[in-house]
């Protein structure tokens, strides 16, 4: 079957048996997931042809600004979803701390028992305790998984999960290499896991579930669903202590919006299972207007493969140019800090962010080209009618803005006077050179608005008919749907022979197709009537009724995942045995320390600290560094050790970079993502915090099933959560950092080649990431020092030194024995002074309140309590 919709009445019919592609070449049309952040907004999703929506509740789902959902309302909306054909994906992708892994299970009973159609799952710990509540409810690994290679998703699978969406920095080149790798180990057993891709919408700056601004400036975590939006914030670029001219470039961290529009062909072809729609904090009109942009590109673009078209033929970028160019304005109007296909093409740092604003646009109309009492002269480059809103840009979008509604257009030749109401717009601030922009255009949102208003079906999906009978017998009429619901009914009257008017094919659509007002239209229509034969129109009409309210009852059926009464799940949360925790209380403390340069390192050497990291933006210069412990150490030190870091993230091709890291002969390594569990499997092993340790569930299976010595704790935990983690599990097998600068944003966007080179990426920027030291000053003045690694990732490290110290002795009473503190840009003498601090706290020779005092007081160290303050 065609991806198209079987439209014979209106463009809003849905064929979705779609998904069984006719064509061997061309995988089957991808599934359309589009946002839902109250009811309307799930009405105005179905209503303009949205395969599935996802949707949260009130916790534990990354946008909890959104109105969302409450338990109480998952029966009647599957209920409406189901019965109009549609999916519901609950999210559930935010960490879980351990002291609420019960309120957690109850959760997940619930939305199982509602037959909801899966949830998208960040926490590993959570897709542990799905796995154990029921083995067949479905799990989709969240972007929040950060997962950018085939060992991720092989991960997902090994974990229980039954779709994976990809990280938003996955190019298209770099999806066809993970659908390549799943194809090359795909068994008669093993099939390939469905892959989903971010299709639309806002493009955080960060790697999903590795920022960490949110937190560290705010304790509002954006793995909990709090992002404060800092990448949307102004910023001045330093370089080596001086300002760097970039005129109206201040949004140095904003990217444009992602629009994947152009891009369907492609992502059809790399087999994508679904496309998703960012957006549960937009307005249900967003909604509809994106929504329907993409079911009409995609059914049109599917068509056309089917058709046997070439992705990269000539016809097939004609058609999409003039989807893009029909649907441009619609998609500016939704929402448009700019429209990019963000990183499906690869990294092309010059355009991925313009800099210019961070906030809504919508579309461009000119420049202010003259200003003539209340009204404004521009040569207009977009429609614009009366009613219509507008702002003036006059590059500074972080200050109040002038705009309104327009009152008058008069057009004069190439010009075109705009009228305002008297006193709406304060013309003192407009300026000729002002760019104008279209912000609002309510007849456009009128239409959106009316295609979900009412209880009318609007968008109708179809459903088949088959139709037996002879003379002297009943007819019988089978109907099916998409999803394989099929109805049978009997009429009650025997059929007759035909006088006049024998019951045709062309008859009986016309009588069955009589489906107004119900979700389904007809689609294929099988007569296998015998003979000329006829049966009374009111008789006819009975039975199409009859069926009908029995597919719709079907329909609405929730489904029924095995749920298990009795699981695992509570010897799972239930606390370890106390004589683990007394056994270790005598234990000596340990300080860990990680260096960000070789000098850092010999500080650290010196001090005498036994167990050390390192995290070098070139990991060439491991070797070097792993010599230099081990020349040190010899005899004196014969249990010194040294560990090395690979970069946080790893995609396919990259490989070269871990056989760099592997070649330094370290004594261990730093576990950061799924590819170095496999990769330094025969090696000693420790998880970082970017693994995202949040629960026992998540660090038993990281440290149980892989081998790891130890975990590092989560970043997002304070230390109320932190406790409850070490009351939930063994001591010992955490590691917990306690002094650092918090790595906010990681990020596949670079900096240093964007504002400071004239190059796309790595291949031609000049490495001006070797040559100066960089830092983004934000708006209360502080410089907040950038860092490349060896992919050519860029992270922003708080300013701020935090300090855990206050909370150290608890942490210690509790069982706590590793501790780790991390430097940045400390100097040897700062690395010496802060180890001899943390050394006496550890002691019990000063208290962390004295040693936080000291530590803003050395050599003018900034230091925070952090986020462990709560």
């Amino acid at each position: 079957m065609l991806c198209e919709r079987f439209m014979p009445t209106q463009d809003t019919i849905l064929d979705t048996s779609r998904r069984d592609s006719s064509s061997a070449s061309v995988p089957p049309c991808p599934e359309l997931l589009a946002p839902a952040g109250d009811w309307e907004c799930a009405k105005a999703a179905v209503e303009n042809g949205a395969d599935a929506i996802y949707f949260g509740l009130e916790r534990f789902n990354a946008r909890m600004r959104a109105h969302n959902f409450t338990e109480a309302d998952l029966p009647k909306l599957m209920e409406f979803l189901h019965l109009r054909g549609v999916k519901g994906y609950v999210t559930f992708n935010t960490l879980v701390f351990a002291n609420e892994m019960a309120d957690a299970e109850q959760y997940l009973r619930s939305i199982i028992s509602a037959g909801v159609d899966a949830a998208i799952v960040q926490d590993v710990g959570i897709c542990r305790l799905i796995r154990e509540l029921s083995p067949d409810f479905p799990i989709h690994g969240s972007t929040q998984m950060t997962i950018t290679s085939a060992g991720g998703v092989e991960f997902a699978r090994d974990l229980g999960c039954n779709l994976v969406v990809l990280a938003r920095e996955c190019s298209i080149k770099e999806i066809e290499k993970i659908q390549a790798a799943q194809s090359a180990t795909e068994t008669s057993a093993v099939s390939a896991l469905p892959l989903e891709v971010f299709v639309h919408g806002a493009l955080c700056v960060a790697y999903s579930g590795q920022c960490l601004t949110s937190e560290s400036l705010g304790g509002r975590s954006a793995n909990r669903g709090e992002c404060a939006q800092a990448c949307r914030m102004p910023y001045e670029l330093v370089s080596d202590g001086k300002n760097v001219p970039l005129g109206d470039k201040r949004y140095l961290l904003s990217p444009q919006d992602l629009a994947g529009l152009e891009v369907l062909p492609d992502l059809i072809r790399t087999g994508m299972s679904s496309l998703k729609i960012e957006g549960r904090l937009k307005a249900p009109e967003y909604v509809a207007n994106i929504t329907r942009v993409y079911r009409q590109a995609l059914d049109r673009v599917y068509k056309e493969l089917m058709g046997g078209e070439a992705p990269e033929s000539s016809h097939a970028a004609k058609l999409m140019q003039q989807i893009n160019s029909e649907s441009r304005y619609n998609l500016e109007m939704g929402f448009s800090r700019g429209l990019y296909t963000g990183w499906f093409r690869g990294i092309n740092n010059q355009e991925l962010a313009h800099a210019r604003f961070g906030k809504k646009r919508g579309v461009y109309l000119g420049e202010v080209g003259r200003i003539q009492g209340e009204r404004i002269a521009l040569k207009l480059k977009a429609p614009l009618k009366p009613g219509d809103g507008v702002v003036f840009d006059a590059g500074h979008p972080d200050q109040d803005e002038e705009g309104g509604r327009v009152y008058t257009v008069d057009v004069r030749g190439q010009e075109s006077l705009i009228g305002f109401g008297h006193g709406d717009v304060n013309f003192r601030r407009v300026h000729i050179g002002d760019k104008l922009w279209k912000t609002n255009d309510p007849e456009l949102d009128r239409k959106l608005r009316q295609s979900f208003e009412g209880e009318k079906p609007q968008f109708q999906r179809p459903i088949s008919f088959e139709v037996h009978g002879l003379a002297g017998k009943p007819m019988t009429l089978i109907v099916r749907d998409e999803v394989g619901n099929v109805v049978k009914a009997e009429s009650t009257m025997p059929m007759e022979v035909a006088q006049n008017q024998p019951l045709s094919t062309e008859r009986l659509r016309e009588q069955l197709g009589r489906l107004g007002g119900t979700p389904f239209v007809l689609g294929e229509l099988k007569n296998h009537l015998s003979g000329s034969v006829m049966l009374p129109v009111s008789e006819l009409n009975k039975l199409r009724r009859e069926v009908v309210i029995e597919l719709e009852r079907l329909r609405v059926q929730p489904k029924r995942w095995t749920l298990n009464a009795v699981t695992e799940a509570a010897a799972n949360l239930s606390l370890p045995d106390q004589s683990s925790r007394a056994g270790n209380t005598d234990k000596t403390s340990e300080l860990i320390v990680l260096a960000r340069n070789l000098e850092q390192l010999d500080a650290a050497l010196k001090c005498g600290v036994q167990t050390l990291y390192c995290e070098f933006e070139d990991p060439k210069k491991y070797r070097e560094a792993v010599s230099l412990v081990h020349c040190a150490s010899g005899c004196a030190a014969p249990n010194r050790t040294i560990w090395v870091a690979p970069p946080r993230i790893f995609k396919m091709g990259e490989e070269w970079i871990m056989k760099i890291v592997r070649s330094s002969n370290a004594d261990g390594y730093l576990v950061r993502n799924y590819d170095h569990l496999n990769y330094f499997a025969d090696c000693r092993r420790t998880g970082d915090f970017s693994l995202n340790i949040a629960n026992r569930l998540t660090a038993d299976y990281f440290k149980n099933r892989f081998g790891l010595e130890r975990v590092t704790a989560s970043y997002d935990l304070n230390f109320t959560q932190l406790e409850a983690l070490l009351k939930s599990a063994p001591p010992e097998w955490f590691e917990i950092t306690i002094h650092q600068h918090m790595p906010m944003f990681h990020m596949e966007h670079c900096v240093f080649c964007a504002f400071l080179s004239e190059g796309t990426d790595y291949s031609n920027c000049g490495r001006p990431c070797d040559k100066h030291d960089v830092k983004l000053r934000d708006r209360v003045g502080a410089e907040h020092p950038l860092k490349a690694d060896a992919g050519c990732r860029n992270t922003v490290f708080n300013s701020l030194a935090q300090t855990g110290a206050e909370y150290v002795a608890r942490m210690m009473a509790l069982g706590a024995r590793h501790f780790r503190i991390e430097f940045l840009n400390e100097t040897p003498e700062q690395v010496v002074q802060t180890i001899t601090k943390y050394r006496q706290l550890l002691r019990g020779e000063i208290e962390g309140a004295q040693l936080y005092r000291e530590l803003k007081l050395l050599n003018q160290l900034g230091v925070t309590r952090g986020q462990m303050a709560g």
